[in-house]
């Protein structure tokens, strides 16, 4: 059975090609809307990636104090954490009993040395004055003493413990409370020390005082 086909059939359907495409007045409205979410949302991000930086630099400010009160305890030593608010770096410092120069956590060894703030983080606490609950005042921790162990160092703020993991201050007596603050100019993150050497991290704005705690 043959079929037959109709070679001359001429379907208006066939080899027709129709190009699709976009008015300019339907990409300028894509074009605007696209500017308005990300108007809406660039701040939002940036906002959202500060506080992420400055509650990492808090946790590591944290984690710095913990280690420190161990070692002091473990060591039968004097041990600090040492930040430097000028370069916004801060490092583990141990005393040995006895010595009057302070060693790098780790040296002569394995030196661990300074540890960077993230960038566009710096110690300090904006605007604020008002401290997170149960803190007297708002402050960094007292200037960093020198080798002598009277002078101190300018722009300095020092965590320091004694050989039994007791947190103390420049005359080496037991403080109530220390702490450590940083901000990117938008949030507050800081770290506070109890006189039990119970650490707490704390966030706010930079502009009013809204301390909750992390």
């Amino acid at each position: 059975m043959t079929t037959a086909i109709d070679m001359g059939k001429n379907n208006s359907d066939v080899g027709k090609v129709r190009n699709h495409g976009f008015s300019l007045v339907e990409i300028l409205i894509v074009m605007f809307i696209i500017i308005v979410v990300a108007a809406m949302g660039i701040p939002k991000l940036t906002t959202m990636t500060g506080n992420l930086r400055t509650r990492g630099d808090a946790r590591d400010l944290n984690a710095a104090i913990v280690l420190a009160k161990m070692r002091a305890a473990s060591d039968f030593a004097r041990v600090r954490v040492y930040a430097d608010l000028s370069a916004n770096t801060f490092r583990i410092e141990e005393l040995e009993s006895g010595s009057t120069a302070w060693k790098i956590n780790g040296c002569p060894n394995s030196c661990i040395g300074d540890q960077l703030l993230s960038r566009g983080v710096s110690f300090g606490y904006g605007s604020l004055t008002t401290p997170p609950n149960g803190v007297a005042t708002l402050t960094q921790a007292p200037l960093c003493l020198q080798n002598d162990l009277v002078a101190t160092y300018a722009n300095t703020a020092c965590i320091m413990f004694n050989s039994r993991g007791v947190p103390v201050d420049s005359t080496w007596t037991p403080t109530p409370s220390d702490a450590l603050y940083v901000t990117d100019g938008k949030s507050v993150s800081g770290v506070t020390l109890s006189a039990t050497g119970l650490t707490r991290i704390w966030r706010s704005d930079a502009n009013t005082a809204t301390w909750n705690e992390h």
